[in-house]
């Protein structure tokens, strides 16, 4: 008894120790890989299982569930985004000792489960169709572009025209971009990419007027999302300029007059067979169709046969009113149908009308501070005249340019930058909205230009030269033996002292004289080495001196000239100097003019919509040359162009490759080519020059006081 009741304890001891082992056991991670083709999710446990888990599936939606008894989530959350291949996420819910792992799917499909280690893989097998397609394409852009990157920058820019413009600088150009539309808002979405913490915020852009209110970015699973908020009837379009992203949202442009918007007839189709009816109530069938209110004026009158099928509604009014030579006013949902010369005839009266209430209307006068425009160019404006500061009413030469109202005036007072116009109210309310798009700031464009010239210079000289002497009188010493001269090369008339003080006369001459020249033109004296042979008795001499000369050179020359200038406003800056010069005139006197040799660059920028500049550009670099009978001569270096440049890249736009190679070759007839001999005989030189220059310009946007520090 003892015996069994010691075994029982045991058995009860190992039971509650698997028991709170088991209890232990918890889903550490989830993770979701392809392999072979096959979509694979791995389900990592703190300790093995025993048994693989029950499941089951679920057609719509498409789920799969596994149950995990005694095993907790440890995971931390319970909900975690794949969206890789057909499956979308994974929820991991954990009720008491239990867990359940849903799999939701994007198509119902069969699934494999078993036990490796420590983990679980499920193996989904492929659905057929689109959703395999779908799954390949997943695949392909996971493996291009695997890692996520984050988004440099988002910013706001008013366009031309009231247009929003959402700019997203992306880290690369392969980044996928989906723009689509969900109510009064805009979703756009950038795959594999992350939002910088700087970056996580709302954009208030209400204030500047453009259908774009807010802006919103945020960070989904491994894509950012950012929606745009807007009002009003509005479109948009989207465009990609390497990596830089652009949205651009603009007022949809109504014409109150077209019975549709948009391009041609877009009016819903009808049908109409009709023999010989009457207009009016052609029109009213018309307006039954289209629940507009028509007008028809007591003039209209007449019958028509027609047979249309198929034909949008506002085609088929405008080919009738076509047929009578009708025109139609559209007034909201009101349409005034009369003969042409009815509604010209009426538009006339109106006109004039409108135009002698102008002339009765009392002016006013309104005052306009401007703060970045200058007032007397905007007054020049508004009087079409080129004349300064105040213009006065009536019709000038500039009449046709106008914009004030032949009564209208206006006064420039350039202390205060202010304007004074005098004019009916229509025309003030034109005033105001002229002057809010005229005085704005400016954008400042920083460029910069490099003019690097290099030069590489080689010269090399060999040459020689060879001459003898003769002794009138025999050089000898005091006890008789001969006397040497001076070893080296002996001048014309040499007189050479012996030992018992007896001297000599000594004639040389030159008969080869082919000596090394300046190679290259450095300006440096070859080197030369020179012997001197005498006979026995002294009384004959032979000379020769072999010279030589070997130059190497590099220069390098970089000029950067830089310059600040307004958009579309010309700059100029120039160094050097003035070189004068003597000029004849017309009555035969000389004059002193000047003529510049300067480094100079002109250039007017033009920065385009997209962020790009435009540079029109004219870059020189002059230098004092060789003298002449009439001045100086100038070497110049020009280059005029006009090049599209991005914001703060480089671009070459010029440049100057010479090469001068030159082999010069002296020597005395017949003995000069004679082999190996024959280099006594002869004098060779060769040079070889390289000149290069390049021209680098870089323009960029001024963004704030620092940027062209």
């Amino acid at each position: 008894m003892a015996q069994w009741l010691r075994a029982a304890g045991l058995g009860l001891l190992a039971f509650g120790a698997l028991a709170v082992a088991h209890a232990q056991n918890a889903i550490e991670s989830v993770t979701s890989s392809t392999q072979s083709g096959a979509e694979v999710i791995r389900i990592d446990l703190a300790q093995p299982l025993t048994a693989v888990p029950a499941g089951f599936s679920v057609q719509t939606p498409a789920r799969i569930a596994l149950d995990f008894p005694g095993v907790t989530n440890a995971i931390g959350r319970s909900a975690i985004e794949v969206n890789q291949g057909n499956l979308r996420s994974v929820n991991v819910v954990q009720a008491g000792d239990r867990s359940r792992v849903v799999l939701n799917l994007k198509q119902a499909t069969a699934y494999k489960a078993e036990i490796q280690g420590k983990s679980l893989l499920v193996v989904l097998e492929p659905v057929a169709g689109t959703a395999l397609a779908a799954s390949a394409a997943t695949t392909f852009a996971e493996n291009r572009n695997r890692d996520t990157l984050p988004l440099r920058d988002v910013d706001f820019r008013l366009g031309a025209d009231n247009t929003g413009r959402v700019l997203v600088d992306l880290p690369n150009n392969q980044v996928g971009v989906d723009v689509k539309q969900q109510g009064k808002s805009l979703v756009v979405e950038f795959t594999k990419s992350t939002l910088p913490e700087g970056l996580r915020r709302r954009l208030d852009v209400a204030d500047f007027g453009t259908p774009v209110q807010l802006i919103t970015s945020q960070q989904s699973g491994d894509r950012v999302r950012m929606t745009i908020d807007a009002k009003g009837d509005w479109e948009h379009s989207a465009y990609q300029s390497e990596n830089q992203f652009v949205v651009e949202v603009r007022a949809r442009k109504v014409d109150p007059s077209k019975l549709t918007q948009g391009v041609g007839y877009n009016g819903e189709k009808l049908s109409l067979n009709f023999q010989n009816i009457e207009i009016r109530s052609l029109l009213q069938v018309i307006a039954d169709f289209t629940n507009f209110n028509i007008v028809t004026s007591d003039s209209v009158s007449g019958a028509l046969t027609l047979r249309l099928k198929d034909v949008p509604w506002d085609q088929a009014l405008d080919i009738i009113m076509q047929a009578k030579n009708l025109g139609m006013r559209k007034n909201g949902s009101v349409l005034w149908i009369a003969p042409k010369d009815e509604i010209n005839a009426k538009e006339k009266l109106e006109f004039e009308a409108k135009a002698a209430i102008e002339n009765l209307e009392p002016l006013r006068t309104q005052s306009f501070q401007l703060n970045y425009t200058k007032a007397i160019a905007i007054a020049q404006g508004l009087t079409g005249t080129g004349a300064s500061a105040g213009g006065g009413g009536g019709g000038g030469g500039g009449a046709t340019s106008r914009i004030l109202s032949p009564r209208g005036s206006v006064i420039a007072e350039s202390r205060t930058n202010q304007l004074f116009v005098s004019d009916i109210p229509s025309r003030l309310a034109q005033v105001t909205d002229l002057i809010q798009k005229l005085d704005i700031p400016v954008r400042q464009v920083l460029i910069e230009a490099r003019i690097v010239e290099a030069s590489d210079t080689f010269g090399k000289s060999l040459g020689v030269r060879m001459g003898g002497g003769i002794s009138r009188e025999r050089v000898a010493s005091a006890n008789g033996n001969p006397a040497y001269g001076t070893f080296g090369v002996m001048p014309a008339t040499t007189n050479a002292g012996g030992v018992g003080g007896a001297a000599a006369t000594w004639t040389n001459s030159n008969f080869i004289n082919l000596p090394a020249g300046d190679a290259g033109g450095t300006g440096n004296a070859a080197g030369t080495f020179a012997i001197s042979l005498f006979n026995s008795s002294l009384s004959r001499m032979l000379n020769l001196e072999i010279s030589a000369l070997e130059a190497d050179g590099k220069g390098k020359l970089v000029s950067s000239p830089r310059v600040i200038t307004a958009d579309q406003t010309k700059a100029l800056i120039e160094q050097g100097e003035e070189i004068p010069y003597q000029q004849a005139t017309s009555s035969g006197a000389t004059s002193i003019s000047f003529r510049k040799a300067v480094l100079k660059l002109e250039v007017t920028p033009q920065i385009t919509p997209e962020g790009n500049i435009i540079l029109t550009l004219d870059v020189s670099k002059d230098a004092r040359g060789v003298n002449t009978s009439a001045g100086p001569a100038i070497n110049t270096k020009h280059v005029q162009t006009e090049v599209l440049v991005e914001n703060g890249g480089t671009v070459v736009i010029g440049g100057i490759f010479e090469l001068t190679e030159t082999n010069d070759e002296s020597r005395v007839p017949v003995l000069g080519e004679i082999p190996y001999m024959g280099a006594l005989f002869r004098k060779r030189e060769r040079v070889a020059n390289k000149t290069e220059m390049l021209v680098f310009i870089t323009p960029k946007m001024i963004t704030d006081r620092n940027a062209a520090r």
